[in-house]
């Protein structure tokens, strides 16, 4: 198995794989700092979380990780608990997506399949037979053929893996990008609240979140065109006081140790196979952060493409690699979905008709239980239909 990317999907999917039986190995064309530095999504589904600690790597998670059994939506003057364990059983975690890395990188070093950094000209070859082959060039300047049975493109949206799959199939492409961007922030701080926060406002969007109980994880709507360098420490705990004020609440700030500015958008690509090369996670499809899918649709792709490659390889059977693409993206895209309307209903934009209609979805889902439950599902994550 010739995996290329050593994110979280290639990564967990080495791992899934290797508990199986099935040898792998993952190609990925940057150095092991910088993946393990990659600052990325942080909420964890309940079943991502029972993913990780089947395949052994939970301990760390079950020793860091925070649990939490809700979070708050707010609008002016009205801040409300989603109780999720209450509306549908199921509890979310905040750990980061980079411990995750580094802990699936550490197991993989230590006694895992072999993980090669800083690799370069990374090309599949021969994906359309039943002995396809990956050539690279090596950490050392040397070039080498990877000769394997099943190719799995994990290396992101600008991976060399799609574009094969897409010009092969022709396939389809659709894309929405947001007229808005995040700002977010990592703070040495304490969090303000015991559960994140969603704000809406008529300033725009603003998110409190966490990723320890010393560090803060915050986020503001702003333009897409704006420069992260217009905007002082100062400027955004200002502008995050005032999106999320409430009576009785402070927001507690701190030394910014990282901002960034993150433009939004949906992309998704079909099918998610071609011949002997699949694609998992952000190399078919990226969600906007608001309904914190990103990660757990790639743990969810991941798990479903492990059980159709260990039914290909081990059991000769092919039903479940052909079914692999219809199946993922019918997630993908009820979870496509979820990301855009969490989107829509939280961010400012449009005119004032558009804000009245954000503030009645707001009201709704803060007062109608079916609602509530609707979201709570969602956002908790739905099961995997192996």
């Amino acid at each position: 198995m010739g995996i290329i990317g050593a994110g979280p999907a290639g990564l967990l999917l080495s791992r899934m794989l290797a508990v199986q039986g099935i040898e792998s190995v993952v190609l990925e064309n940057r150095s092991r700092d910088y993946v393990e530095a990659r600052i990325r999504a942080g909420i964890l589904e309940q079943h991502t979380v029972d993913t990780l600690r089947e395949v052994g790597m939970g301990a760390r998670l079950d020793r860091e990780g925070l649990e939490h059994d809700g979070i708050y939506l707010q609008y002016p003057g009205t801040r409300h608990k989603l109780d999720f364990p209450e509306l549908c059983g199921r509890n979310v975690w905040i750990y980061g997506q980079s411990e995750v890395v580094k802990d699936l990188i550490a197991a993989q070093l230590d006694d895992g399949p072999p993980l090669l950094f800083e690799v370069s000209d990374v090309q599949p070859r021969d994906v359309d037979t039943d002995s396809p082959s990956i050539a690279f060039t090596d950490a050392d300047g040397v070039a080498q053929v990877l000769e394997c049975d099943v190719v799995a493109g994990t290396d992101g949206f600008h991976g060399v893996s799609r574009p094969i799959v897409t010009a092969a199939t022709d396939g389809q492409l659709w894309e929405r990008t947001y007229p808005f961007a995040w700002l977010g922030i990592l703070a040495d701080v304490a969090p303000s609240t015991d559960d994140l926060i969603y704000a809406w406002h008529p300033d725009g969007f603003a998110m409190h979140s966490m990723r320890s109980p010393s560090v803060s994880r915050l986020y503001i709507q702003v333009d897409p065109t704006e420069k992260i360098e217009d905007w002082s420490d100062d400027r955004i705990w200002e502008a995050l006081a005032t999106r999320m004020a409430l009576p009785g609440w402070e927001l507690q700030t701190g030394p910014v140790t990282e901002k960034s500015i993150l433009p939004m958008r949906s992309f998704v690509s079909s099918p998610m196979r071609h011949g002997r090369l699949f694609l998992a996670g952000d190399a078919a499809h990226i969600v906007p952060p608001t309904g914190a899918k990103g990660l757990n649709l790639a743990v969810a792709d991941v798990t479903l493409l492990a059980r159709a490659l260990v039914r290909l390889l081990a059991e000769k059977e092919t039903d479940l690699a052909d079914a692999y693409s219809d199946k993922a993206l019918a997630r993908v895209w009820r979870c496509t979905h979820f990301s855009w309307w969490m989107t829509s209903m939280l961010h400012t934009h449009g005119d004032d008709f558009d804000a009245q209609l954000q503030l009645s979805q707001l009201q709704r889902v803060c007062t109608s239980e079916a609602a509530a439950r609707e979201l709570a599902e969602m956002y908790t994550g739905l099961p995997v239909a192996l």
